[in-house]
């Protein structure tokens, strides 16, 4: 598969979606988890998307539980712990794997095209970030420590 537009993902109500649908917009494809350190990063997630939305911008979150638990709930848990915690608009789709055997085919791609440190592919931890262009192309993988607001400028740029 050629680009991120290539995959179908799964939605939290069990259906699925076809990231072309996301064609010709600049994406932030994020692990996402409710109970993680890192999980304050939704305000600032939710604060570029607002601030970018109309010009072709959107954050596609993923809930993964691999990392310490740390996403335990269902996708009716997880919906509403992001809509009345952090008041997230934008999409979150069904719990995924990002690394083993069951990790999602997406992912598989995402950590292919944008390795980590020293080439390693593994996802390290949630909220691992990875910068669409509009083609689909990855342009960059974030660490989770790397804040939304520290991507604005290479967001900016694809814009």
């Amino acid at each position: 598969m050629a680009t991120v537009l290539d995959f179908h993902v799964r939605t939290p109500g069990g259906g699925t979606e076809r990231l072309a649908d996301h064609a010709g917009k600049v994406l932030l494809i994020v692990n996402v988890a409710s109970k993680c350190g890192f999980t304050p990063q939704y305000a600032g997630l939710e604060a570029l998307y607002r601030k970018y939305k109309d010009r072709g911008f959107e954050v596609l979150g993923f809930p993964c539980n691999q990392f310490g638990s740390q996403e335990p709930g269902n996708a009716e848990e997880i919906a509403s712990f992001c809509s009345l915690t952090y008041d997230v608009t934008f999409p979150v789709f069904a719990k995924i794997e990002v690394n083993g055997p069951a990790a999602d085919p997406l992912y598989e791609w995402l950590k292919k095209a944008a390795p980590g440190l020293m080439g390693l592919s593994s996802i390290k931890w949630n909220f691992t970030k990875f910068l669409v262009d509009r083609s689909g192309k990855v342009v960059r993988r974030y660490a989770p420590t790397t804040k939304p607001e520290d991507i604005e400028a290479d967001i900016e740029k694809l814009l």
